[in-house]
């Protein structure tokens, strides 16, 4: 059955920052390209959520009043240059660890197109569906788009660029029959809250005071990866928004990158010197 589609708020300005040591703007080009492609045509008509996609040259300054969505190599990178919880003007920002993904297997692509949909989804990180077991307890849902079927098998591919699969609007509504809509671009999920492989989602038990927890597709995980490491979406989500930081304004951001590339050559000549 075709999905109904949200009403279409205007065009966010979104700046892509290539600040990752093992990615060359000429790979990160035709994936701006494609993510571009799925905004436009597969997510926006679904979730209502437009954006224009701009590259950001280096050592220039992002768009006024954009939000970001910025390539790293690791979350330690991102807090040594100065990338926090938000832009330097206070707006959403997604951050994509390329080389964490190479070192792990998978796809930056897929983890790219993730952040850039879920940021697109709930930019705040506060949202949630609420879904109540009894008159005194039920499970707050994150309004995460991606988590609960993440995986790179899972994605498809626009102009040969490998993107993520995403959770239609209907995934979250929890009176929907097996089967009585699509709830997934995929179409590979059957019924409201399902995860599929090596899928998660970020619940809170309303009752146990346990806080923010992981409910995975797998009852014991393979890995931690799950948890989500410093900056990502999932801990932030823990994070009170009044301690948020803003990140540096970007010419101070521009001078720390310069120096983390000189540490990393000064460190690469002493390997080969060794």
């Amino acid at each position: 059955m075709p999905q109904p589609t949200h009403a279409q708020t205007p065009t966010i300005q979104i700046s892509v920052i290539n600040e990752s040591t093992v990615l060359a703007d000429t790979d990160v080009v035709p994936v701006v390209a494609a993510l571009q492609k799925q905004v436009t045509n597969d997510f926006g008509p679904v979730w209502g959520a437009d954006a224009e996609l701009t590259i950001v040259p280096k050592a220039n300054q992002p768009l006024p009043g954009s939000w970001w969505l910025v390539l790293l190599d690791d979350s330690d990178q991102a807090n040594a240059l100065g990338y926090h919880d938000l832009t330097t003007e206070g707006l959403p920002i997604g951050k994509v660890f390329a080389a964490s993904d190479l070192k792990a297997g998978t796809s930056w692509t897929v983890t790219a197109s993730h952040e850039l949909l879920e940021m697109l989804g709930d930019p705040n990180i506060n949202l949630t569906v609420f879904v109540e077991n009894s008159n005194t307890a039920g499970l707050l849902y994150a309004y995460e788009v991606c988590d609960a079927c993440e995986d790179d098998s899972l994605g498809y591919q626009i102009d040969n660029v490998l993107l993520s699969d995403f959770v239609y609007p209907s995934w979250f509504e929890s009176f929907r029959t097996p089967g009585s809509t699509q709830f997934d671009r995929m179409n590979k999920m059957q019924t409201p809250f399902q995860l599929l492989v090596n899928g998660y989602i970020g619940i809170f038990n309303v009752t146990s005071g346990s806080g923010w927890t992981q409910q995975t597709a797998d009852k014991h995980p393979g890995n931690v990866l799950h948890r989500g490491a410093v900056g990502t979406r999932r801990e932030r989500r823990t994070i009170p928004h009044d301690q948020w930081i803003n990140s540096l304004p970007q010419k101070k951001i521009v001078g720390n990158a310069q120096k983390y590339r000189q540490h990393l050559q000064i460190i690469q000549k002493r390997r080969e010197a060794a």
